[in-house]
């Protein structure tokens, strides 16, 4: 008897793994879509009150001095964003990096060049999973293309969530400072 039910349950268990596993591989096939027909856009602005790590910085901010929006959009939406500001020094803080880009952006004025050595990546936030390593692999492609930049770094805050992202992602740490740490992705051309 006890060998009946147990040949009747293992069917149904083979026939809910192979349920289960059809179903996993059609959302890894939607997720993987989705990461295909991703492209990188620069943007004029962005909803800030998404920016979960410096919200306070308005469009004005992100897009002054020769500063950056950078999107992942996928069929008209944008599902992560990504800030810059182009410097010739690496700031410890948003103040420093206010004036290292602000003084970046007269120095390439007066030279008529392009803006900055340094690429500083002062925030980034992914509305679906797996954008934010998105963007962060389609702007390193950016970067290593452009004639000008040579350094990828980031002005993250001190969390571990933050350590964890760019340590996975292939960052080093550069340094700690008072209130945020810099990661440093390795430019190579």
């Amino acid at each position: 008897m006890v060998l009946n039910k147990i040949k009747k349950f293992k069917p149904r268990v083979k026939a809910r793994i192979r349920k289960n596993r059809q179903i996993i591989n059609k959302n890894l096939d939607n997720f993987f879509d989705w990461v295909k027909g991703a492209k990188l856009v620069e943007l004029d602005e962005c909803d800030t009150n998404e920016d979960p790590i410096r919200p306070q910085l308005d469009n004005k901010f992100r897009t002054s001095y020769g500063r950056k929006i950078y999107g992942v959009e996928y069929k008209g939406e944008i599902h992560a964003v990504m800030c810059f500001a182009y410097t010739n020094e690496v700031p410890r803080s948003v103040e420093e990096l206010d004036k290292f880009s602000h003084d970046a952006f007269l120095q390439s004025a007066m030279r008529d060049q392009n803006i900055g050595q340094i690429a500083i990546a002062y925030t980034v936030w992914s509305k679906k999973k797996g954008g934010g390593k998105l963007i962060v692999k389609e702007v390193f492609k950016k970067i290593k293309k452009s004639n000008h930049l040579n350094r990828l770094i980031t002005l993250s805050p001190l969390t571990e969530m933050a350590t964890k992202f760019h340590s996975k992602n292939g960052a080093k740490l550069l340094q700690v400072n008072e209130d945020t740490q810099n990661f440093e992705y390795k430019v190579l051309k």
